[in-house]
């Protein structure tokens, strides 16, 4: 599975026991939780090949969330996750990968700080990486919002990633992002934004980049129904090697609230990447979903992205859509299934592909 639609599984995980009792009350405001998902999937191509080959996947996460700072400024929470998971066909694919993310949050109203440390053990597919490629990923990060006047706010952070592969024609990474926006009041519930983004990328295969993204936006509700964020402006990448590069840059994320129980999200970016091979691309994403909860038990939920991949001497397509239904059993169980679709096009015939996932999944949260 790629990797956004498994994060998304763990979201659903999380948010199944958002009322749940806590397994075990630790002092005022910490509360410590079991966790677990049991899955399988069918995958009609598990190594994303033009040739594909099909396998029954069964998957089985145990895990534990420690959430501290219950109805206080300082509140944050530790999520730890053991995957197991075992091919019916290609047992030589079994893994049993490990996950560990913190993250913790001070607001007391005019100050703003966020602080987050994950590392995570993949072992998959995407529009970049075919076969399930093991690797290993760190990313740590703080953030910060200061009111500087009562129409005037001043946000900072910092972002570092690794990214350490386990085999030979993928590069090892190390990125570094700085973004700095000022925050104007326009309106009681809408800002305006300056900004500059300074992000430097290392790798052991190709060149290194450093990319400058100078931006303007806004951010807040646009209407009763419409709220969200945008930037855009002038994106430079300059290569270590020689050659530098300009492109329209654009980051953007909106909800439409079209009922109470219904919404809309869309997404629009446009920017620089380097793929796992070393190539650097430019990367364009348009996407939406609609999600609605028709019952107090039952939500549904629909989406689709096309990703355009610009390379030095071609462009690919990367197509996905997905459907899927959630049943909430109590405040401890959910069940679900879902349905994923891919299709990867380009001029390169090798490189093409097409997917079709269907899971079942139960989550739970004690």
């Amino acid at each position: 599975m790629t990797k956004s639609f498994r994060l998304s599984l763990v979201s659903v995980a999380l948010a199944a026991g958002l009322q749940a009792a806590p397994f075990l009350a630790i002092g005022d405001g910490a509360e410590l939780f079991l966790t677990g998902k049991l899955g399988v999937r069918s995958d009609d191509n598990v190594l994303l090949a033009s040739r594909a080959e099909s396998d029954l996947i069964f998957e089985f996460a145990p895990g534990v969330d420690l959430t501290f700072g219950k109805n206080a400024q300082l509140q944050g929470v530790l999520s730890l996750v053991d995957t197991f998971t075992s091919y019916s066909d290609n047992s030589k694919l079994n893994t049993n990968l490990f996950a560990g993310n913190f993250r913790s949050v001070f607001d007391d109203g005019k100050m703003r700080l966020g602080l987050d440390v994950g590392y995570v053990e993949q072992n998959q597919n995407s529009a970049f990486v075919r076969g399930l490629i093991r690797r290993d990923v760190f990313n740590t990060g703080a953030t910060t919002e200061v009111e500087v006047s009562q129409l005037t706010r001043i946000g900072a952070g910092i972002t570092f990633a690794h990214e350490n592969y386990k085999r030979r024609g993928f590069t090892d990474s190390d990125s570094l992002s700085v973004p700095i926006d000022v925050f104007y009041k326009w309106t009681d519930k809408t800002d305006l934004s300056v900004g500059y983004r300074y992000r430097d990328y290392r790798v052991d295969i190709g060149s290194d980049s450093t990319d400058h993204f100078f931006n303007i936006g806004a951010r807040g509700e646009f209407s009763p129904k419409l709220k969200g964020r945008f930037a855009i402006g002038l994106n430079t990448r300059k290569l270590d090697r020689g050659g530098d590069d300009t492109l329209l840059g654009v980051e953007s994320g909106f909800t439409y609230e079209v009922s109470p129980k219904t919404k809309v999200d869309f997404n629009l970016s446009n920017d620089f990447s380097t793929s796992p091979q070393g190539e650097q691309l430019k990367n364009f994403v348009v996407g939406g979903a609609v999600s609605t909860a028709i019952s107090a038990e039952w939500a549904v939920r629909a989406g689709l992205s096309l990703r355009s991949l610009g390379y030095s001497r071609r462009t690919d397509d990367f197509l996905e859509g997905d459907l899927g239904a959630t049943y909430t059993v109590n405040a401890n169980v959910r069940v679900g299934g879902s349905y994923q679709y891919r299709n990867y096009s380009s001029p390169l015939a090798a490189a093409e592909f097409k997917n079709n996932i269907f899971a079942i999944t139960a989550n739970f949260r004690y």
